[in-house]
């Protein structure tokens, strides 16, 4: 069983969770934890959804062009989420323009794992790297970041098993 999402978490974390999917019960482990689905199926929604977020937490941070799902980011890069500035000449001027997308399988996912997914994403408008300021940043917009980015890859783990762990 591999548990590749897991991979930089300590041995007994490790076992901890094998022990959960030997005993096939890490879906229901998650259901207990996130017995809610969220309502932002569409771009639209997610738009406002990420726009919530960054007006109450991140006002100064530089403006959002575009907010997407997008079915394609986990087979394409390994990644869940992206952010990116796509930078265009119009006229004499460069205009950039930032986009995040999500992940589609995000849809399915617990309304927790989403606000981290999207945290995440929020956080990289200010802080490139995975160092303590990005950190900083996700647990003020999401104080129990730390344990909702552990739990989503419990989920993820979780989906890769086929188990049924819709929230």
């Amino acid at each position: 069983m591999s548990l590749k999402y897991l991979a930089g978490y300590a041995p007994d974390v490790q076992a901890r969770v094998a022990e959960l999917i030997e005993q096939g019960r890490l879906a229901e482990h998650l259901r207990a934890r996130y017995p809610d689905a969220h309502a932002v199926r569409s771009d639209p929604a997610l738009y406002e959804y990420v726009m919530a977020l960054k007006s109450r937490h991140m006002r100064s941070a530089p403006p959002i062009a575009k907010v997407a799902y997008d079915p394609r980011l986990q087979v394409l890069r390994n990644a869940l989420g992206t952010h990116s500035t796509v930078s265009r000449v119009q006229g004499g001027r460069l205009k950039a323009k930032r986009e995040i997308r999500i992940a589609s399988l995000f849809k399915e996912a617990p309304a927790p794992l989403l606000k981290m997914i999207v945290v995440h994403e929020l956080a990289h408008l200010k802080e490139r790297d995975h160092d303590k300021p990005f950190y900083a940043l996700c647990t003020h917009m999401a104080p129990d970041y730390h344990q909702l980015e552990f739990d989503a890859r419990l989920w993820l783990t979780a989906r890769e098993m086929d188990a049924p762990v819709d929230g």
